[in-house]
């Protein structure tokens, strides 16, 4: 797919890959060292990966992990993907984020990922 810009991603923007994924910092970062994991093939989201596909992506996070650890020494990461339009993808070519966190990066952390519903991020534990 020619007009898709994660399908052949610019040789200089690959920090890694392997036989089925590339790894790249992302253009618009939400913090200092963010990771996408895009696959070779195109494929519109997660759940539409193989399982060589989704068992090789393990191994992916596993090295993005460690040269973000040694980089940038975050404190903690969130991993993510956005898949279909109303969970806010807009690239239609699956992609997970590897978001690094650092103390102090927001107010209140706790919640997390489930801040993508502002909120929904706080809760009570009864």
């Amino acid at each position: 797919m020619a007009e898709c810009i994660f399908c052949e991603p610019p040789k200089q923007n690959i920090l890694f890959e392997q036989e089925l994924w590339v790894c790249m910092f992302d253009n618009y970062p939400v913090s200092k060292g963010h990771l996408l994991i895009i696959p070779k093939r195109h494929v519109r989201t997660y759940f539409d990966l193989t399982e060589e596909e989704k068992t090789s992506l393990h191994l992916m996070l596993d090295k993005a992990k460690a040269m973000l650890d040694e980089e940038y020494h975050p404190n903690g990461y969130n991993i993510g993907a956005n898949c279909g339009e109303a969970s806010g993808q807009t690239i239609p070519h699956c992609h997970i984020h590897v978001i690094p966190r650092y103390n102090g990066d927001v107010e209140d952390p706790r919640g997390g990922v489930r801040g993508v519903i502002p909120n929904k991020q706080k809760y009570e534990m009864s």
